[in-house]
């Protein structure tokens, strides 16, 4: 099936039953995470329309020529801004949900330059770490927030 994904049109291997994720993945883009079944745990995040969206809950046949942006095209040279803050904090741990984080916020700073921590902490609510307790994640978006105001 055909996707637009990260810009550009790929041809994705995927059953009629496969989720984004799964076609995602099976395609060789495997930023996004499988961290549950359910859209829980926010590892599998990714920018549809250009608002957030859990690839594991979502067919590839329903995406039709919708855009797609993963973690691998949030940028197109190096890291972005989100990426360079978290790794500069030391916010990225395991890393394992380090993916669902950049696109929780990276959505958020294209609706606001400069959120408050609270629009930060509701953006990442849907997000799950199992190995930090958020502070330096946190940190790392208002210190970009900090550098936008």
């Amino acid at each position: 099936m055909l996707l637009n994904v990260n810009g550009e049109e790929r041809d994705l291997a995927a059953t009629p039953a496969a989720t984004l994720l799964e076609a995602l993945r099976a395609g060789g883009l495997t930023g996004s995470k499988r961290g549950c079944n359910h859209g829980v745990c926010g590892a599998c995040t990714v920018l549809l329309d250009g608002k957030l969206a859990r690839s594991c809950l979502a067919l590839a046949v329903d995406v039709g020529e919708r855009p797609v942006v993963t973690v691998e095209g949030v940028s197109e040279s190096g890291l972005s801004e989100v990426q360079k803050a978290l790794v500069e904090t030391g916010a990225i741990q395991c890393g394992f949900c380090t993916p669902g984080f950049v696109m929780a916020l990276t959505e958020l700073f294209l609706r606001r330059a400069a959120p408050a921590r609270d629009e930060i902490r509701a953006a990442l609510s849907g997000n799950l770490c199992r190995c930090s307790g958020y502070v330096k994640i946190v940190e790392a978006a208002e210190k970009l927030a900090g550098g936008k105001r």
